[in-house]
């Protein structure tokens, strides 16, 4: 079957099975190698990405329910050749170590900061939590996320 999905601001038309996740239709159909799979079986988050704007695992989606939808990966968070102040963030607090989980982790965090504009410092730790990170990178994730939401990066 084909479907429609925009990814990044970009529509496509993919030729696809019912059984294909969406994570397998955005890496190896479209080339989106920034959405990763650690688990599979959504533990790790690190597949996340934002469907119509709701961060959701990729790996646990099938490809046809993301028909029609807006599709945003870490990518997608950049403007006109500039980094989204999370991924600004992520690089100044030194929470990119090996790099495996980070779009994982800023797609999650924007999910959050689009929900809630002034997250607490509580809420920005549990939202986080869903992001596996083997380098232990955790506490620079909620510094990263403390600065874009208290606007001391732009």
């Amino acid at each position: 079957m084909k479907i429609r999905l925009q990814v990044n601001g970009v529509k496509h038309e993919v030729e696809l099975e019912g059984h294909e996740r969406l994570i397998d239709i955005l890496r190896e159909k479209l080339g989106v190698k920034s959405v990763k799979e650690g688990c599979g079986t959504g533990e790790c988050g690190m597949c996340a990405v934002l469907v119509n704007g709701t961060p959701m695992l990729s790996c646990l989606m099938l490809a046809v329910q993301a028909r029609g939808k807006k599709i945003t990966t870490v990518e997608g968070l950049e403007e006109d050749g500039k980094l989204h102040p999370l991924q600004k963030a992520f690089i100044e607090t030194g929470a990119v170590q090996c790099g495996f989980c980070i779009p994982g982790a800023i797609i999650v965090a924007k999910g959050l900061i689009d929900r809630k504009r002034r997250p607490s410092r509580d809420e920005i730790r549990r939202a986080l939590r869903s992001v596996l990170c083997r380098c232990g990178s955790y506490l620079m994730f909620e510094e990263a996320v403390q600065m874009v939401v208290e606007g001391r990066v732009e």
